[in-house]
């Protein structure tokens, strides 16, 4: 699903371009107001969605699913369909400027009727279906239909105009992709929703089977005294058309409903196949003569007026029950004080959940923060340790300098010893030479003049010096012994 970048939330302040007017709605993390835009003077609803300000947090709603809502919002437009305007953002909320819905909802609309023929009502139920149409062909579900929901434009004409309104909870159906959550009213809920299986497209039409047949009834097929009751009649299907209800509906729309009221998402009617109905397309002059009849028969709306009541929906004063708008005012009176009860708990309840991960939080640093100190302190020792380790060798290898200097010293010392020695040898030993040279040189000089003995001594004695190592070799040979 696409996603609008930062830049398609307007990043000022709303309050620059609308007057903000009177609330018209609320809900656990929106609240609904009645603006005016100063440019134009057109009038739109402006819908206030908290922001959640961090993952760990339940309170608000997350960006993510803000954005899905504007990008489906803006990708829908059709005549049954709430239209988004503008978009909004400041550092709590996003602030969607909506079309202006103020003929309230169909369901109270229907309840100060007297009573209710058929006609009129596949007239609201068509109108349904067209709108969940456009959606299904764009592969967008709503996931959250239910008489709340379906708001009527202007209520002051015979036949008012239907708009869905609050797709908080719609959802764009990829092929191969598998989607699943739990979500939406229990009352009107599908049994994949409740059984956590994946979801699609016919999660709407189960919505608009239990819509249809409260419509026509004033009763809920699945309602229980308990939400677990509730849940656990709509995974068994378990529904009746009693005859205290339904003594004057049609048996098509009976068959309407019970089409839609399938378990097995394959054998349910498809928005197209819903379209095509019977009961859905024929007009009151082609039914058969007995279906005519029954058709005619108008519906009593005594117990859609309860229904109404009992979902605290208000209700105008012209009404057939003695004192009902005092009756009225003070169920809404107890309702809001429950729903003030309610938000308080669940503020209680939410409250205790962000301390209760703040506590969790704080123990998984400190585990953290534990585990780290004893790596650090181990690191640390293994450090001391090696440090005495290259400390003692440092000094072992010192001491090891130091003799072997000592002992070079005392080899230096030898041999300048041995040098002096060995030059005055040399100088012994030449001047023995010399001697020996000189002696041979007296033979020589004998031989010669007495009968020719010179090769008494052939050698030559300045050879045999030449042959001594000299002073520079000897210095050579200490100085590469001192190295």
């Amino acid at each position: 699903m696409r996603s609008p970048d930062m830049e398609s939330f307007k990043q000022q302040k709303v309050e620059d371009f609308y007057d903000i007017g009177e609330e018209l709605g609320s809900g656990q993390f929106a609240i609904v107001k009645k603006c005016r835009e100063r440019s134009t003077g057109l009038e739109f609803a402006a819908k206030f969605i908290k922001k959640r300000q961090s993952q760990a947090s339940r309170r608000g709603v997350c960006r993510k699913e803000i954005e899905r809502e504007v990008s489906i919002l803006r990708q829908v437009l059709h005549p049954n369909i709430i239209t988004l305007h503008d978009v909004y953002e400041n550092r709590t909320d996003v602030v969607l400027i909506l079309e202006l819905v103020s003929g309230g909802e169909l369901f109270d609309f229907l309840a100060q009727k007297e009573s209710l023929s058929e006609e009129e009502a596949t007239s609201f139920i068509k109108q349904i279906l067209d709108g969940v149409n456009y959606l299904h062909t764009k592969k967008i579900a709503h996931f959250d239909l239910k008489p709340e929901n379906i708001m009527l434009l202007d209520k002051n004409i015979p036949i008012p105009h239907i708009k869905l309104i609050d797709f908080g909870l719609a959802h764009e159906i990829e092929d191969g992709v598998e989607f699943k959550h739990i979500f939406g009213t229990p009352e009107f809920v599908a049994p994949e929703i409740v059984n956590y299986e994946p979801l699609g497209l016919e999660a709407d039409m189960w919505s608009i089977g239990v819509i249809t047949y409260i419509l026509l009834s004033g009763a809920s097929p699945f309602l229980g005294d308990t939400k677990q009751e509730t849940l656990a009649n709509i995974t068994a299907v378990s529904y009746d058309f009693d005859e205290e209800f339904f003594s004057q509906t049609s048996e098509l729309a009976k068959d309407f409903i019970q089409k839609l009221l399938v378990k097995e998402t394959r054998k349910r009617l498809t928005i197209q196949e819903a379209l095509r109905h019977p009961w859905i397309t024929s007009k009151d002059e082609t039914r058969a003569p007995e279906q005519r009849k029954t058709q005619t028969s108008q519906l009593k709306t005594k117990r859609l007026r309860e229904y109404t009541l009992k979902c605290h929906s208000s209700m105008p004063p012209n009404n057939t029950y003695v004192n009902f708008e005092h009756f009225a005012q003070m169920v809404e009176d107890i309702a809001r004080v429950d729903q003030g009860c309610h938000a308080l708990a669940g503020t209680h309840d939410t409250l205790q959940d962000d301390v209760e991960t703040l506590i969790s939080i704080y123990n998984e640093k400190e585990a953290w923060y534990r585990e780290e100190n004893e790596s650090a302190r181990h690191n640390l020792s293994q450090l001391k340790y090696e440090f005495r380790k290259v400390k003692s060798l440092k000094k072992l290898l010192r001491e090891d300098i130091r003799a072997t200097g000592s002992s070079l010293g005392r080899v230096a010392r030898k041999l300048d010893h041995l040098q002096a020695q060995f030059e005055a040898l040399r100088q012994e030993l030449s001047a023995d030479l010399q001697w020996v040279q000189e002696l041979a040189s007296s033979f020589q000089l004998e031989s010669r003049n007495a009968d020719g003995l010179g090769s008494v001594l052939p050698w030559d004695t300045s050879e045999s010096l030449s042959e001594l190592p000299s002073g520079s070799h000897t210095e050579e040979v200490l100085a590469s012994l001192k190295l």
